[in-house]
């Protein structure tokens, strides 16, 4: 079995992603094959664990480290590609919507986010991709264009700190750059900031200290899926690539870097996963081969080399 077929033979959830990513195969074909993922494999095991009051987990965030609250199980299924439009995905959101709240932020409806940089640039994009925007997304694009620190990228701690965070610069990225495919009329302040943010990862390498140009942190190279908020190369050159744009020179580090982590069988493994409580595994074990890992890596290489796939 060759490494596409390995690929294909797992989740729908990564089917159509292969299908689509690396081998172009014809829409209606790559949607029929996403429509599964609501109905069969962890998606539909995800959407049956909701309560009817709209939560998982009996929480909106997770404060001990459990990934098994509203915003985590949103964040999976949203990395799965999972139809929004679909009837179940509907009606899960519309639980989440209409029944759960920020406890510790003034029961702020949950798609109005809550105060950290890090959490409503997710929670932006989650609103975007599952078409929930309005007053909500309004009050986050505000706060997170007010927060944009000097040198281009965010901080949970600011301002105490004045230097932006890998990690939180990376959430509010996606956020921003899905709120811009799901708005008509995304404001040019939005892509600005977005811009800016990407200045700051680039002019670091995706992984390296400015100044000095040593790595930032080890674990910037531990390949993990889902990703949580949790910053690494692959999670950024996998938003670099879904951006659209052309691949910027000073990636390369970066893409050296991942391919260093490329086994003589063509496959990546997967990296240390998150310590605390999930639903279930929806990857390989540490320091097996990971079909998430590898499905990635593969479609950064041929973003970055199109004649390499």
């Amino acid at each position: 079995m060759d490494v596409t077929e390995w690929l294909l033979d797992s989740d729908p959830s990564i089917r159509w992603q292969v299908m689509r990513d690396l081998l172009d195969q014809p829409a209606d074909m790559v949607a029929a094959e996403r429509s599964r993922v609501a109905t069969e494999g962890w998606g539909a095991r995800l959407l049956a664990l909701q309560a009817d009051d709209g939560y998982w987990g009996g929480d909106e965030y997770g404060m001990h480290g459990e990934r098994t609250s509203v915003t985590w199980t949103l964040h999976l299924l949203r990395r799965l590609g999972i139809e929004p439009d679909a009837p179940q995905v509907r009606a899960a959101v519309a639980r989440v919507r209409d029944g759960v709240t920020w406890r510790f932020w003034d029961s702020l409806p949950y798609f109005h986010g809550e105060v950290e940089p890090c959490i409503n640039g997710g929670v932006l994009a989650l609103g975007a991709y599952f078409g929930v925007l309005g007053a909500g997304s309004d009050r986050i694009i505000g706060r997170l264009l007010h927060e944009q620190l000097d040198d281009g990228g965010w901080n949970c701690d600011a301002p105490e700190s004045q230097r932006s965070s890998f990690d939180t610069t990376l959430c509010v990225l996606e956020g921003l750059l899905e709120y811009e495919r799901a708005a008509d009329d995304a404001p040019p302040e939005v892509t600005e900031a977005r811009r800016r943010g990407e200045e700051y990862l680039l002019e670091r390498s995706l992984f390296r200290r400015r100044s000095t140009g040593e790595i930032v942190l080890a674990r910037y190279a531990n390949l993990m899926f889902p990703p949580y908020w949790l910053y690494d190369v692959l999670r950024a050159l996998d938003y670099f690539r879904g951006a659209g744009d052309r691949p910027d020179p000073r990636i390369a580090d970066a893409v050296d870097l991942v391919l260093a982590e490329r086994a003589g069988d063509g496959r990546w493994a997967a990296g240390v996963p998150w310590h605390g409580e999930v639903h279930f595994a929806v990857d390989a074990p540490e320091g097996e081969p990971s079909r998430w890992n590898t499905l990635r890596a593969l479609r950064v290489l041929r973003w970055v080399d199109p004649s390499s796939g």
